[in-house]
């Protein structure tokens, strides 16, 4: 199909480099709003995004968006959406959602709607009564806000983030979207070397080798829509031919990652090894206090904090400790994301730029030093 209206939503903050992701694998017609880039393009471009795009969450195709403030509204609506357009007889079409700041605001409600609709509608295409629904997955997901319903067929799966190669973690690891959004803003590159002096499960070093090599971060998994039947297999096998093509094996990047935990250290050579580029990471134990940031040398930090006032204490100290072993400049740039508000304070050293993100459901910001 080739006017596919599609959506990624991503980590409020980073729309602008999301879009970017877009603009690179052919996306057209990008509206750029809070938490998500619209789009336009086709089968190809759907299955691009789902293998190139590092800092968005899911692919979506958005199928419908109409004002519903009544049951009936909600219904008559999603009977006009051309749903075999993607969902075959057999095919399963499970309904999830949410509404905010809706007259409709009970979601089991909507989904049942929602769910008769689609099966009214399709009962009439397919002249059958009765949905075995064992076929492939068309994940139908649904938006209500301030009453405007928005209906999508999630491509994806497992969300973006799930790269494949990070099967075990630490007790805090940053997520690899919003790890790849801080790396593009640290503006890596083929030559680049990075570190992280307190590596955890390794997501920043292996990140920033995915963008520094080019590797497509979907590269190692599968997606949903690759068992549908409505996008021809050749779509995905020229995708991910292509995307093979595009690694930088010659690439001279360098990542070095520390961390006093030998756990952790085993635990980022590992994953670096299941992500295929172990041998461009050098992982040692090391107490943060015995850090040296080496020379033209890019540092991602995503340093620990507590909840517990003793926990709190225990990271502000570790702050003053990075500060006194970290020196930022124009040939050594540092990007240490952290949600405490007087991070630069305990740092001992004042950010030349801030941008607000969110770790999960916590608000944070990313200090960026890098004259």
């Amino acid at each position: 199909m080739n006017n596919l209206r599609l959506c990624i939503p991503c980590h409020f903050g980073l729309e602008k480099t999301l879009k970017f992701e877009i603009e690179r694998i052919g996306g057209e017609n990008l509206t750029v709003t809070d938490g998500k880039v619209t789009f336009s393009g086709d089968y190809n471009t759907v299955a691009k995004a789902n293998l190139w795009v590092s800092t968005g969450e899911r692919v979506l195709i958005e199928l419908a968006s109409f004002n519903a403030r009544s049951f009936e509204e909600l219904f008559q609506g999603v009977m006009n959406i051309p749903l075999e357009d993607f969902i075959g007889k057999y095919d399963a079409f499970p309904v999830k959602g949410y509404s905010l700041d809706s007259q409709l605001h009970s979601v089991p409600d909507c989904q049942k709607i929602i769910k008769k609709a689609c099966v009214k509608r399709l009962e009439k295409v397919y002249g059958i009564s009765y949905f075995e629904e064992t076929g492939a997955k068309h994940q139908l997901q649904f938006s209500l806000m301030k009453d405007v319903f928005t209906l999508y067929l999630d491509t994806t799966g497992e969300g973006l983030h799930k790269r494949g190669y990070r099967r075990n973690s630490n007790a805090a690891p940053i997520k690899e979207t919003l790890a790849a959004g801080i790396i593009d803003l640290g503006r890596v590159r083929s030559d680049s070397i990075v570190c992280d002096p307190m590596c955890g499960s390794g997501t920043f070093l292996i990140e920033s080798a995915y963008k520094a090599l080019k590797v497509a971060p979907g590269i190692r998994r599968n997606f949903a829509a690759q068992k549908w039947e409505q996008i021809p297999e050749k779509v995905w096998q020229n995708a991910r031919s292509e995307a093979m093509d595009m690694i930088d094996k010659q690439g001279s990047f360098k990542a070095f990652g520390f961390d006093i935990d030998d756990i952790a250290v085993e635990l980022t050579r590992d994953n670096a090894k299941k992500a295929g580029v172990g041998s461009k990471l050098t992982v040692k134990q090391q107490d943060i206090r015995k850090f040296v940031q080496p020379e033209q040398c890019i540092t991602f930090c995503n340093p620990p904090y507590g909840e517990r006032l003793l926990e709190i204490r225990d990271a502000e100290e570790l702050y003053k400790r990075l500060g006194e072993r970290l020196q930022p400049s124009r040939e050594r740039p540092c990007y240490i994301i952290s949600p405490h508000e007087e991070f630069e304070k305990f740092f001992g050293k004042k950010a030349d730029k801030k941008r607000k993100l969110y770790n999960g459901m916590i608000k944070c910001d990313l200090y960026m030093y890098f004259k």
